[in-house]
């Protein structure tokens, strides 16, 4: 009998344990094996694994996080690829790999199946970022926490007549910032893709004080750069060696409240955006990729990614997912732009 593993690594995201379920119920109904693979990429260095049958697999559709666990260790990069993974994989039977990550992720998935394993990977990040496909679960359910967050300190900066800078994540692309900054009304919006010019914002801002509307929310992705004049910030590594982006809304605060004489807090969002029970809609959407990215994998497909196009979900090879990171396009950063100030 043929046998499929499953992993989940890189950070956590709304929707995995829905990918995962999507994988073990296609699996067994076509009469396939499937060996959950524990912390990622480490638990497939260092032979650390649990067969998954429909049981395991019950009640987990709305849970947050990962059954599996996950961790940040690669194997290209805290090992030596393929062989570092060799004992796990033969001892288990795996003949067939589906691999649920980000971009760094499936960088590495892309690897191991250019040294031969068979390989499939699920996008996977709040991000959106991932090339090839439209969407990515997690990015919905994010959206819908910072947007929600945004409704809430509105309220409290129009009370106290502030400017409230809120930061949320997105790593080096403005997905988030953008859709939140949209549903929640944000007056303005920066985002690593574009420049901004916060002289002609605290310009805007005095404007909408004297005009009555006495509060401002400026939504700020992670990744943007700082203010003219200020110095880059220097991000703290994680135990793997990854950076770890965040503050500079403190930054672009300093900046806003010293140009308009207005009283500017921060609200850094963080990890609360990826944390929790997952949104109806990536509920369906990471079920439909684990369903999907089983059948790939036991129909003989090796090197792609299940990947979101229109309303079908479609094999794209590895490479165009991998071969860069997808930004906001001006199109849509417009629209957001069209009610600034």
């Amino acid at each position: 009998m043929s046998v499929v593993g499953v992993l989940t690594a890189g950070g956590d995201c709304p929707g995995l344990n829905a990918v995962i379920r999507g994988v073990v119920g296609r699996a067994i109904e076509r009469d396939t094996e499937v060996v959950g693979i524990r912390d990622g990429w480490e638990g497939l260095m260092n032979d650390r694994t649990k067969p998954l049958d429909r049981d395991d697999v019950r009640g987990i559709l709305g849970r947050g996080g990962t059954i599996l666990g996950t961790s940040r260790m690669d194997p290209y990069v805290h090992g030596d690829g393929l062989a570092s993974c060799s004992r796990t994989i033969s001892r288990n039977g795996i003949d067939k790999l589906i691999v649920i990550g980000g971009d760094g992720t499936l960088r590495s998935a892309m690897m191991l199946a250019d040294e031969g394993l068979p390989v499939i990977g699920v996008p996977k990040t709040i991000d959106n970022d991932i090339a090839g496909t439209d969407t990515t679960f997690g990015f919905a359910t994010a959206v819908q926490i910072a947007s929600d967050a945004i409704d809430r300190l509105a309220t409290t900066a129009e009370a106290h007549n502030r400017v409230i800078v809120v930061e949320v994540m997105g790593r080096t692309k403005g997905w988030i910032a953008t859709y939140a900054g949209i549903a929640g009304g944000a007056d303005y919006i920066l985002i690593p893709e574009y420049d901004y010019d916060l002289n002609a914002i605290a310009k805007t801002i005095r404007g909408r004080h004297r005009a009555g509307h006495s509060y401002s929310i400026v939504v700020v992705a992670e990744g943007v750069n700082p203010p003219e004049g200020y110095e880059p910030l220097v991000m703290r590594k994680d135990a793997f060696g990854f950076e770890r982006l965040g503050g500079v809304s403190y930054q672009v605060a300093d900046a806003i409240e010293d140009l308009t004489q207005f009283e500017t807090r921060v609200s850094v969002l963080g990890h609360i955006q990826r944390g929790g029970t997952p949104a109806a809609a990536d509920r369906v959407l990471a079920t439909r990729l684990g369903v999907s990215a089983a059948d790939m994998a036991i129909d003989g497909l090796t090197n792609v990614m299940a990947a979101v196009q229109g309303t079908k979900i479609v094999p794209i090879p590895m490479k165009v997912a991998t071969e860069s990171i997808r930004g906001v396009p001006q199109d849509i950063y417009d629209t957001a732009a069209t009610f600034f100030g």
